[in-house]
């Protein structure tokens, strides 16, 4: 789990601001606002109580000018500081939805005249703690208020990374404006670490079964179809199953005659290359292609 208050960050309101997030599987993503205000101590303080006055409050303020941070609620719950897109509940998208309000105005990007300091580097640090890449799924931020801004909800749903308030189903602000995306995330010091596809696991007993089974049923029929395909893919690869029959999930006959193939590439022969997985042909294949193994 990543923060979820962050140490250098001064408490503000009372530290309940929303809720549960509708879809904590989704991936994680930060939300960029600015304040359309001035920057400077007077203003954090006036416009840190307006936003709890108006129950619009992000997680986060923070003052470009000075490095002052302020957490309004825990990061992994949701905030008030997007318009819904019809029933998709935007604050309440990901894994965490991370809000943060720069005191700043869009017509003038605050990384013009900014001085980061360590409180925004925590600030970073925070975000990549929750597994936040560095990077802009929505593509170009806005840089006026009639600019085309991508608002793609699909994108929005299913991808993580940092977003302006500009790109956001349902709502029509184009803050932060055309901030420098790339010196934003290098005042964080570091970089956040490039997510890696999930490895697939294959069972050898589910293998196993499918291969005695699949076999006596009508073509195409499956018994344990994901633990069957990355084989397939394996065996595609290794140009000893056609690909017409490598992505059904099913462990037939034809499957069968490729798998003995492999067990001959490795040196087996008479029963040993029968076709039918064992856990040295198998691991050797998983290594080979990307998939793990278990029991």
């Amino acid at each position: 789990m990543g923060e979820i208050w962050i140490p250098e960050a001064q408490r503000l309101g009372d530290g309940s601001i929303g809720g549960a997030m509708d879809t904590p599987d989704a991936p994680p993503r930060v939300v960029w606002h600015t304040t359309e205000s001035g920057a400077g101590d007077a203003a954090f303080n006036s416009v840190g109580a307006y936003l709890s006055a108006v129950s619009s409050e992000p997680h986060i303020l923070y003052d470009p000018t000075t490095d002052r941070l302020g957490q309004y609620g825990p990061l992994n719950q949701s905030a008030r500081a997007l318009k819904n897109a019809g029933t998709l509940r935007t604050n309440r998208t990901g894994r965490v939805c991370i809000q943060i309000e720069v005191l700043a105005r869009a017509s003038k990007p605050f990384t013009s005249y900014w001085t980061p300091g360590p409180n925004f580097k925590a600030l970073i640090r925070a975000i990549r703690s929750w597994g936040v890449p560095d990077v802009w799924p929505a593509g170009a931020l806005a840089d006026s208020y009639t600019a085309n801004s991508n608002r793609s909800a699909a994108t929005w749903t299913s991808q993580g990374g940092h977003y302006g308030h500009c790109n956001i189903p349902g709502n029509d602000h184009w803050d932060p404006g055309n901030i420098d995306k790339n010196a934003l995330l290098a005042a964080g010091g570091g970089s956040a670490p490039v997510p890696q596809p999930s490895r697939p696991t294959v069972s050898l007993s589910r293998l196993l079964a499918a291969a005695r089974r699949d076999p006596g049923l009508p073509q195409g029929g499956t018994t344990n179809p994901s633990d069957v395909r990355p084989v397939e893919a394996a065996l595609q690869a290794e140009g000893l199953l056609s690909a017409a029959y490598a992505k059904d999930g099913s462990f037939g006959t034809l499957t069968k005659t490729a798998y003995a193939a492999w067990q001959r590439r490795l040196g087996y022969s008479g029963a040993d290359a029968d076709g039918y997985p064992g856990k040295t042909s198998l691991t050797k294949l998983g290594a080979k292609h990307g998939f793990g193994v278990t029991d």
